[in-house]
């Protein structure tokens, strides 16, 4: 379930950083509260989107192999990062797109962080443990 939680959120993630590179008047037009936040500019939600195609790409990769799970952890650090944001924009009181908030940002990346966290098996990417402090002291 873990794969696959991952293997959804980073495409979704992934695909939607492309159509902000590529279709970013088309995105902010789109995309409920968007067009609310002032007029739109086409580079700075390039820039966001890849961020994001960064970030699903990471989350995609994690799914495919377990092992790179530091880049898993990245990807959803960001996606939860942004969450946060939208979390705390209700809690102000901008409650307009609250659905839209919870079922496309919120659980989705709060799926996709508990996702991330490595399981044991997985703890070997952190490479090699270093040497123990007996070992250092031995002659060679």
């Amino acid at each position: 379930m873990r794969r696959l939680i991952l293997a959804v959120t980073g495409a979704s993630n992934l695909l939607n950083g492309v159509v902000m590179l590529t279709a970013s008047a088309r995105w902010y037009a789109l995309i409920p509260g968007v067009i609310e936040t002032g007029p739109s500019n086409g580079h700075f939600v390039q820039d966001i989107g890849i961020a994001f195609a960064v970030a699903g790409a990471a989350l995609v990769a994690t799914a495919w192999r377990p092992a790179l799970w530091p880049a898993g952890l990245a990807g959803a650090g960001f996606v939860a990062g942004h969450a946060l944001l939208h979390l705390a924009g209700l809690a102000a009181g901008h409650a307009h797109h609250a659905a839209f908030d919870l079922a496309a940002i919120i659980i989705p990346a709060t799926l996709a962080l508990a996702a991330a966290i490595p399981a044991k098996e997985n703890h070997h990417a952190q490479g090699p443990r270093p040497p123990d402090a007996a070992s250092l002291s031995r002659p060679l």
